[in-house]
């Protein structure tokens, strides 16, 4: 293979100026990310006065110490189910994310409770079948930690119910094609989030 050989000049103004904006983007991106999780925050001593860890916690503590974890999706949901920039929650009430267990390279999504009780929302649905969906392409093993309220009936939308079929028959095809699918259970987990360890392969707790 051809070394390749960077013309990029680190002394130039343009070089310095595309750092700069760059720099700024990804502070902006931060902030944002930090408010969802000071949203999950808030709820932090009801978590704690039902003897439960919030759900940042149940997964630092599944992950294995000192290995990579690479979040996705993020910006899920930003400027959707709220369309002001300076209040909308971006994450879409799910923690979603590639990381190692036990040694094993796996895909975890997390149930955010600490938002609206983990109602799920359309584009948290879509979150959960992205995060799916990768799984079945790179033959990761998918790992839930599920508390729920189900569905927020409350904003009823044709495309609730059908990203959640989607989720559901996800976990069918992940089974079908032998990837192991957990799901861990936290709290109660009603209405749609009840299917979700019904439909795992192996659950742990409820």
């Amino acid at each position: 293979m051809p070394v390749f050989e960077s013309k990029l000049d680190k002394k130039s103004e343009a070089f310095a100026k595309n750092r700069d904006d760059q720099l700024e983007k990804i502070a902006h991106l931060r902030m944002l990310e930090a408010r969802a999780e000071a949203a999950s925050e808030k709820r932090r001593p009801r978590f704690e006065e039902r003897g439960q860890l919030t759900p940042r916690d149940r997964l630092a503590q599944l992950l294995d110490p000192g290995m990579p974890y690479l979040p996705l999706y993020n910006m899920a949901s930003y400027c959707v189910d709220d369309p002001d920039r300076d209040t909308s929650i971006p994450g879409g009430s799910v923690l979603a994310g590639i990381g190692y267990v036990s040694g094993v390279r796996s895909m975890i999504c997390v149930a955010d409770s600490g938002i609206n009780a983990g109602a799920a929302t359309e584009m948290g649905f879509r979150k959960n079948l992205e995060a799916m969906q990768l799984a079945l392409a790179n033959k990761l093993p998918f790992i839930h930690l599920v508390e729920s309220a189900g569905a927020n009936l409350m904003q009823y939308k044709v495309e609730l119910w059908a990203h959640g079929g989607g989720v559901f028959c996800s976990l069918g095809r992940l089974s079908a094609a032998g990837i192991p699918t957990m799901t861990v259970l936290h709290g109660p987990s009603t209405a749609g989030g009840a299917f979700i360890p019904r439909m795992s392969g192996y659950n742990v707790g409820g």
